[in-house]
């Protein structure tokens, strides 16, 4: 049996700047983290090599989730598209203060309001082009 599937996000150059917002934003706790400059094997020569200080792994939880990260070959360019991260929420208010949080900088999709299937739920896309659909469940 498989075990559990975990996000894990490249953000191309930007990974270090992104766990700081997490951590701000949502009260995300940093865990591991390895630069490509602590890898002790010989850089691949079918492979290119980011520089040494960006970040090669790391993983961060959110809410009991971890998401895993890096800066991937650090491009300058996210692509995160076809998918979104939910993020719960007890209390209507609690749910505004992590959706103004995520939409500092970033793009709201749908505003957070009141639905048929929850208290209140939106759909915001942050600064780094990661979808959050923020929701109380009812």
């Amino acid at each position: 049996m498989p075990g559990p599937v975990q996000p894990y996000l490249f953000f191309e150059g930007r990974c270090e700047e992104a766990l700081a917002f997490y951590e701000k934003a949502l009260g995300a706790e940093r865990g591991q983290l390895m630069r490509y400059s602590d890898n002790p094997d010989p850089p691949r020569a079918d492979c290119p090599t980011p520089p040494g200080d960006k970040v090669m792994h790391c993983n961060f939880t959110v809410g009991g989730t971890q998401i895993m990260a890096s800066d991937g070959m650090a491009s300058g360019t996210t692509n995160f598209k076809g998918f979104g991260l939910t993020l719960g929420a007890a209390t209507t208010h609690e749910a505004e203060r992590m959706f103004q949080a995520l939409a500092d900088g970033g793009k709201v999709q749908m505003p957070l309001g009141k639905t048929f299937y929850s208290p209140a739920f939106g759909m915001v896309e942050d600064r780094f082009g990661v979808l959050w659909m923020v929701m109380v469940s009812p």
